[in-house]
C-alpha cells in the first residue's frame, strides 16, 4: 500500500469501538425479535389468503369506469374532497399565521416562555390523530364535508404553525435591526421587515400541506367526513372491487396531478 493510500484508509478500530458495535449489532437482532414475536404470523393462513388477495388485485384492476362520470360518483366526490381539503387548508394557513409568531424564538427575546409555550400548544394539535380529530368534530356538528373541513383545518394548524415558526426563525434580522435603529413601531417592523421575507415560504408549506389534506380528506371520508372516502368505504365493505378500483384511480390521478401543480408553484415562491 502506498504511503496516499495509508493516509486516506480509515483507522484501525479500537477494541471499545468493535465492542460497542457488536453490541449495537445484539441490540438490534433481540429488538427485531422482540417486534417480529408480537406479530403472532400464521404461515398456514397467509398461504390460504393468497387465492382471496389475488381476487381482490384483480378486481381492483377491473375497474368499473361508468361509475366514474355518474352522479355522485368519483369525480362528484373528488370535487367534494378537493373542496375539503382547500377550505381546511386555507382556515388552518390563515390561523397558523398568529401560532406561528407566537412559537419562533426570536419573535419573544425578552419572554422566551411566550415561544415555550406556543410551540408546546403546537406539539399538542400535532400530536393528535386526524381520524381521532375527525371523529371529535362528526360527534359535535354531525357527519358530512363540514366536519372533514374543520377536522383537516384544526389538525394543520400544527403543522404549518411548526414550519411557519421556523421559517420565522431562520429569516435574516438585518431589516428589522435596521427599522428598530431608525424608530419604526412594532406593526411597522412586522408589515415592511418580517412579512415580505416570510410570506413565499409561508404560501410554500400551506401548498404542500395542501397536497398532504387532499390524501388525508380521501381517508377521513370513511370515517363519516365526506368526499371519496364514502363511497370507498362502501365499496370495501360490499366487495366491490372494481369499484374500489375506479375510486383508486381518480385518487392517484387527482393526487399526482397536485403535487406536479403544488411543486411547480412551490419552486417559485422560494
Amino acid at each position: 500500500m502506498s504511503q496516499q493510500q495509508k493516509a486516506l484508509a480509515a483507522p484501525p478500530k479500537t477494541l471499545g469501538q468493535k465492542i460497542k458495535l457488536v453490541l449495537y449489532i445484539i441490540f438490534f437482532i433481540v429488538l427485531y425479535t422482540w417486534c417480529f414475536s408480537g406479530m403472532e404470523v400464521d404461515v398456514t393462513k397467509v398461504r390460504e389468503s393468497l387465492p382471496v388477495a389475488g381476487n381482490i388485485i384483480s378486481g381492483i384492476f377491473h375497474v368499473e369506469w361508468p361509475f366514474v362520470t355518474e352522479d355522485e360518483g368519483v369525480i362528484d366526490n373528488m370535487f367534494m374532497t378537493l373542496a375539503i381539503a382547500l377550505l381546511g387548508t386555507t382556515i388552518a394557513a390563515t390561523l397558523a399565521i398568529p401560532f406561528g409568531f407566537l412559537a419562533a424564538t426570536n419573535m419573544s427575546k425578552k419572554n422566551r416562555w411566550v415561544s415555550s409555550v406556543g410551540k408546546r400548544i403546537l406539539n399538542v394539535i400535532r400530536t393528535l390523530p386526524e381520524l381521532i380529530v375527525a371523529i371529535i368534530f362528526i360527534v359535535a356538528v354531525g357527519p358530512g364535508p363540514f366536519a372533514g373541513v374543520l377536522a383537516i383545518g384544526f389538525h394543520s394548524i400544527g403543522m404549518i404553525g411548526k414550519l411557519y415558526s421556523e421559517a420565522i426563525e431562520n429569516m435574516d434580522e438585518g431589516a428589522i435591526e435596521a427599522m428598530t435603529a431608525s424608530g419604526a413601531n412594532r406593526i411597522q417592523i412586522m408589515w415592511f421587515a418580517v412579512l415580505p421575507q416570510v410570506l413565499p415560504e409561508f404560501m410554500s408549506y400551506a401548498l404542500y400541506k395542501f397536497e398532504i389534506n387532499v390524501r388525508a380528506a380521501s381517508v377521513l371520508g370513511m370515517v363519516g367526513a365526506g368526499g371519496i372516502g364514502t363511497p370507498l368505504l362502501f365499496a370495501l365493505i360490499g366487495h366491490d372491487w372494481d369499484r374500489v378500483g375506479a375510486i383508486l384511480v381518480g385518487i392517484i390521478v387527482v393526487v399526482m396531478l397536485i403535487d406536479y401543480l403544488s411543486g411547480s408553484i412551490r419552486k417559485r415562491l422560494v
